[in-house]
């Protein structure tokens, strides 16, 4: 008689860094982001849309949610077994909370900029803002491997 061989649950894994509100901190994000994934054996798709991710919610946490002395904060966290990946970047500005701009006022914006948020939500399967004690915030972004 065969017995299945019972499967061991792996954990999620979880990686956080402060980094300078700097253009060169939200190129580090990136980096260390894919490297993180990439050592941890996260598939190759789900690791290019959430390098994208980072990069522009980094970007936003250093243009728009800078006070100047303080960092933001990048954390991954990945659940092998079900193909899911958080990410998260806490800022200091938590008075300002991220909106997409649709309409006739979002094609001047699309202009300047702000294609970022449009973008994570293309990328990502869902994403939020929470408040991040005492002032800041949290961006969250969670992206599902559909294993294609």
């Amino acid at each position: 008689m065969r017995q299945p061989t019972p499967q061991l649950a792996t954990s999620p894994v979880t990686f956080t860094q402060l980094l300078s509100s700097t253009r060169r901190g939200a190129r580090l994000a990136r980096l260390l982001g894919v490297t993180e994934l990439r050592s941890w054996g996260a598939p190759r798709a789900l690791t290019e849309r959430a390098e994208a991710v980072v990069a522009e919610l980094a970007a936003n946490a250093v243009f728009h949610g800078r006070v100047p002395g303080r960092c933001f904060r990048l954390t991954l966290v990945f659940d092998p077994s079900a193909g899911h990946l958080r990410v998260e970047v806490s800022d200091a500005q938590g008075d300002l909370y991220p909106q997409i701009v649709t309409g006739a006022a979002g094609s001047d914006v699309l202009r300047l900029g702000g294609r970022g948020l449009a973008l994570v939500t293309a990328l990502a399967d869902r994403w939020d803002c929470v408040p991040y004690p005492p002032s800041g915030k949290t961006v969250r972004a969670e992206l599902i491997d559909t294993g294609a």
